[in-house]
Order: structure tokens, then C-alpha cells, then sequence
């Protein structure tokens, strides 16, 4: 893969990460049980953030700056 390329991918899969956390999310809230849970679903959403969104806005700004290094 070209280093031009390379940004276009990232911003890929930052944009896959971020289907799969609304996908998750919406998985999480058709299995919460508000009577099994003690925690709240907020707490579920906080760790699916962690898990999806973070690594995307931390790959989206590795592409940005990728793509004002090699971009056109």
C-alpha cells in the first residue's frame, strides 16, 4: 500500500469502528435487564466508548496528520 493511501485506510477503519460501536450499543440495550443489572447503562455505554470510539479518534487524527504529510 502507498503512503498516499495510507490515510484513506485509516479513516476506514475509523469509520468502521465507529458502525461497530452503534452496532454494540444497540446489542447492549436490547440484553439489559434493568431488575439483573446493578449498573447503570450509562456505565455500558462510558466502556464502548473506550473500546470503539477512542481508538477512532485516535486513528482519525493519525490520518489527518498522514494526509497533510503525503496527501495532494
Amino acid at each position: 500500500m502507498e503512503k498516499k493511501n495510507l490515510y484513506k485506510f485509516l479513516y476506514c477503519i475509523s469509520i468502521f469502528l465507529i458502525i461497530g460501536f452503534c452496532i454494540r450499543v444497540g446489542i447492549d440495550y436490547t440484553k439489559y435487564d434493568i431488575n439483573n443489572n446493578s449498573a447503570p447503562f450509562n456505565i455500558f455505554i462510558i466502556s464502548r466508548i473506550i473500546e470503539f470510539i477512542l481508538p477512532s479518534v485516535i486513528l482519525f487524527i493519525i490520518s489527518i496528520v498522514l494526509k497533510k504529510k503525503y496527501g495532494k
